[in-house]
């Protein structure tokens, strides 16, 4: 496809344009890219690296705005990334993007036999399950040797939680884990009245590991959870930064207060 063909190609309306047709579409602009860019020609993995985890932050803001053009914006970004990572494989001639393509299909068809074979399942908790003896089978030594080290704490506690539930470590009953909360507040409560910071420390992590498990119970995702109060936080904050009659450090705390249950009703209208 040359450059004509591209811009041609570029002028249809997606919905005009086959799946695979906008697909090349794309892998040729990689191609151009990286022969002709001074800049793309100069990426590596590693250079890209830091670039491709702002696009996913990026996307999962987006998610959380519910900001549709966004979300796909950012779903754009992220291919393009992918694609360049498969473009640099391809030249040291260690794999390209249908490599990469067909990999990940053959897992899933694998990982898949209640619809690819002759397995059943009842529901999603039985999908889950089989899939990570499936893995087990496949060679990984542990449930929790997919989790990267990378991850977000709060993210990496989810994620480790609910893959051994799937081997069976998991409390019977949602109250059980209320009660294991309310332990872990009462050990907090007593490193705090030894004031052994090493000690809090470890208690406080406690306190946050039952908390996303009580959240993983109620089916709420805590880093979503967490991040929309985060947005509400800066929000209301920045409500008080622009309402404020003096500066903020003449104000007092009920005085900002005041500002802040403004904020809160403006919200609700």
């Amino acid at each position: 496809m040359d450059v004509e063909a591209i811009i041609e190609a570029l002028k249809k309306k997606p919905a005009d344009l086959k799946k695979t047709e906008a697909f090349m579409v794309l892998l040729h602009i990689m191609d151009d890219l990286r022969d002709l860019c001074p800049w793309d020609k100069k990426q590596t993995n590693l250079s890209l690296r830091n670039l491709t985890i702002e696009e996913m932050y990026e996307l999962a803001d987006a998610i959380i705005e519910n900001d549709v053009d966004d979300i796909k914006e950012e779903i754009g970004d992220i291919m393009l990334h992918m694609i360049f990572y498969c473009k640099i494989a391809e030249e040291k001639q260690q794999f390209d993007i249908a490599d990469a393509l067909m990999h990940i299909a053959q897992k899933l068809i694998k990982r898949h036999p209640h619809i690819y074979g002759d397995f059943e399942v009842s529901d999603e908790n039985d999908v889950k399950k089989n899939w990570e003896q499936l893995k087990l089978k496949e060679g990984k030594k542990s449930v929790l040797q997919g989790v990267p080290n990378g991850l977000p704490a709060i993210v990496k506690s989810y994620r480790m939680q609910e893959k051994v539930a799937q081997v069976g470590f998991e409390w019977d009953h949602i109250e059980q884990v209320w009660e294991k909360v309310k332990e872990e507040i009462g050990e907090l409560t007593e490193a705090v009245g030894e004031n052994n910071a090493q000690h809090i420390e470890h208690e406080f992590g406690d306190v946050l590991f039952a908390l996303v498990n009580y959240a993983r119970f109620l089916k709420i995702d805590p880093e979503t959870a967490l991040e929309k109060v985060n947005k509400r936080f800066k929000s209301r904050f920045e409500f008080i930064e622009e309402n404020a009659p003096k500066p903020l450090t003449e104000m007092t705390l009920d005085e900002m207060d005041v500002l802040w249950n403004k904020a809160k009703n403006f919200e609700k209208k």
